[in-house]
């Protein structure tokens, strides 16, 4: 049986407790020396209700088995405290066990037992609890990873088909979108690895990101990209803005080939940072396909993870265009 300092400390501190109170008479306002006897028979069955029947039967679901174990040990230990115990120290008031004094030794016998079994249950419950929560945060930076992992192959999937088009028509801007795949890239793979980065690296490839997007808008449109009242020595989670602009652009571009209109404004309020991005679009196109996809759950079940209560997201439609809020708190470094 192994036990930990800290739960043999706690163990110590709750035992020498209980028997203070229970050696202490307050009418006679005396520390009975009898009553440790008492005690230490009452300790002794607790340590092996707690550390024997609670593991192997209790904790394994066997409630029956626990219950008449429990019974058989209160009951052995009125027996011996009757016929044993009493009979040695007050040879000459009680001389044999009956029903009244039983029943005073199970009143005696039953606080004693709860408490100090309760404190090994309550024990056992916290460090549960805190197995649990280690499990979850494993479970949390693993699901964090994988979600993460699914942006490379996104971001890919879109621009290879974009670098295809330009490299098709031989365009002189193919180096250029070449260039900026791989500086997006780069950020992507080595310098997002923690939960959170500076917000002005993100911001600074948040701009990058607009500008190799903006190479395929060329005349067809107009892409403003404004930051304002932003604040140094904040954190925020990586790539998650990037899918909103991504998204943005895409949905822009989907069934018009011009007079398109791409609208990023980022600004800070207090510790809060507010994102909102709006496009136009086609009403011909299914605008029950804007808010699906990979980008747009990934993001979701990101956000729920990294600010839980911490966030405010919305998508909204007006007329033609497609709205995207969102605001933060985010933390200092």
């Amino acid at each position: 049986m192994l036990i930990s300092k800290k739960e043999l400390l706690f163990q110590i501190i709750l035992h020498v407790v209980v028997l203070l109170f229970f050696a202490y008479s307050r009418t006679a306002q005396i520390f009975r020396t009898d009553r440790i006897w008492f005690f230490l028979i009452y300790a002794a069955a607790a340590v092996l209700v707690s550390y024997v029947l609670m593991p192997k039967l209790l904790y394994r679901k066997k409630y029956w088995q626990f219950l008449a174990a429990f019974v058989f040990i209160v009951t052995m230990l009125i027996v011996l405290e009757e016929t044993v115990l009493e009979q040695i120290l007050y040879p000459n008031t009680r001389r044999a066990a009956t029903f009244p004094g039983v029943f005073v030794s199970l009143l005696g016998v039953l606080p004693i037992m709860t408490v100090l079994s309760s404190g090994k249950f309550a024990w056992d419950a916290i460090e549960k609890q805190q197995k649990i929560d280690e499990l979850q945060g494993v479970v949390q930076e693993s699901e964090l990873q994988f979600l993460r992992s699914q942006i490379n192959p996104h971001f890919l999937f879109n621009n290879l088909n974009n670098l295809y088009s330009y490299a098709l028509e031989a365009s002189s801007k193919t180096p250029e979108i070449i260039l900026g795949i791989s500086g997006v890239l780069r950020y992507m793979l080595y310098e997002c690895k923690e939960r959170f980065v500076p917000l002005e690296k993100e911001l600074k490839q948040l701009a990058n990101f607009v500008q190799l997007y903006n190479l395929q808008i060329e005349e067809r449109g107009t892409v403003k990209f404004t930051k304002r009242d932003i604040k140094n020595g904040y954190k925020i989670a990586p790539l998650i803005l990037i899918v909103f602009i991504e998204n943005a652009f895409k949905h822009s571009q989907s069934g018009q080939s011009s007079n398109i209109e791409i609208f990023i404004d980022l600004y800070m309020k207090h510790n809060v940072l507010h994102f909102r991005s709006k496009n136009n679009f086609q009403p011909s196109n299914d605008i029950k396909s804007l808010d699906n996809g990979i980008g747009l759950e990934n993001v979701e079940k990101r956000l729920a993870l990294l600010y839980p209560k911490k966030h405010a997201f919305a998508i909204t439609k007006e007329d033609d265009y497609f709205i995207v809020d969102l605001s933060l708190n985010l933390k200092k470094e």
